[in-house]
């Protein structure tokens, strides 16, 4: 999901969306994409490949729902695929033309979101936590009360990314709740801890990884990447946090949209992905886990023992992917959030 800072595209090819042999249209999260990979990949195949960003799993999907995008992949975290999968936006994959298919990792190769990998190819995965400059808060970081009781020494420097689930989905966990619940008396408590939270936030807002590091926040809700990114810039002052009451799991991965034009440009893209050296080109550039087996001696040594990547062993416990929430769930959150909003 996610994963997004900003909302620059990047462009290897001529504008405008089009058909044309030796192109490819790729709809991804911004700030999420190497260009080092898709200059490789032209390189090797001499196809050209357009990056178009979003910032959300619903402004994607209502994108490509509306018709007319000419995009061919799109990039939707796992409790979105099913959506797309029944919406009949994207296609099944024809096996015979992935031959690193078998690369994909046991672990992310039958999963509830896409059992046998029929419609996915791994991206990348992660975590939604806390972000805090621990020169301006020494307090607990590893809690969701971060940003649901702000500490006096954050209050008017704390961003919350406007990301709905995750945030809904946080507070949840935090009033003791599962993911997608319809308990009223639970969403009644996130509903009113978020209203009260929001006075003392300076933002909701995406951009973390550039105004965490020039210290323009002094702590954010936040993805593992990004942080581990602004961990680097800042010298280890801001640190990640992984919120004991819980916190999200995701993972996005690469899809065929049913309408693609450039299919066979598509596939080749897909393939390419799936080689080890070339999932960890993806995990250098964003800084969050593929799922791809073997690409771990590829990664940049950094990343090998990163604490914003390879989960504490104190907190794996209390991490949850997120489900695909039922109609009536789904209308609680976004009833939630469009109060939030207000």
């Amino acid at each position: 999901m996610k994963r997004l800072l900003t909302a620059t595209a990047l462009l290897l090819a001529t504008t405008g969306l089009a058909s044309a042999e030796g192109e490819l249209q790729l709809y991804n999260w911004g700030n999420y994409t190497n260009p080092d990979l898709l200059a490789k990949f032209e390189k090797e195949t001499g196809i050209k490949v357009t990056v178009t960003d979003y910032d959300s799993n619903d402004a994607a999907l209502a994108k490509v729902e509306a018709g007319g995008h000419g995009f061919d992949l799109v990039v939707p975290s796992a409790n979105y695929v099913p959506i797309w999968v029944e919406k009949g936006l994207i296609q099944e994959l024809d096996m015979s033309k992935l031959a690193n298919h078998g690369n994909i990792a046991p672990e992310w190769m039958d999963v509830a979101w896409d059992p046998g990998r029929k419609f996915t190819v791994p991206w990348q995965w992660g975590t939604t936590g806390i972000a805090v400059n621990t020169k301006i808060y020494g307090g607990d970081i590893n809690t969701s009360n971060v940003f649901l009781n702000v500490p006096d020494e954050l209050k008017g420097k704390i961003n919350v990314v406007p990301e709905m689930n995750d945030i809904i989905n946080l507070a949840i966990f935090w009033a003791g709740g599962e993911p997608c619940t319809e308990d009223k008396e639970v969403l009644k408590k996130v509903r009113d801890a978020l209203v009260a939270a929001k006075p003392d936030w300076l933002s909701m807002d995406y951009g973390a990884t550039e105004h965490l590091s020039n210290g323009d926040w002094a702590a954010s809700v936040n993805w593992n990447g990004s942080t581990m990114r602004v961990r680097l810039a800042t010298n280890g002052d801001v640190q990640y946090g992984y919120p004991v009451e819980g916190y999200p799991i995701w993972m996005d991965s690469v899809a065929l949209l049913k309408d693609a034009q450039n299919v066979d440009e598509a596939y080749k893209f897909l393939d390419f992905i799936a080689l080890p050296e070339n999932a960890a080109l993806i995990s250098a550039f964003a800084r969050y886990a593929n799922g791809i087996a073997g690409s771990e001696e590829f990664m940049p040594d950094d990343m090998k023992d990163a604490p914003e990547v390879v989960i504490p062993e104190q907190f794996k416990a209390s991490g949850h992917f997120l489900p695909t929430c039922s109609p009536q769930a789904q209308e609680y959150i976004t009833a939630i959030w469009t109060e939030l909003q207000k």
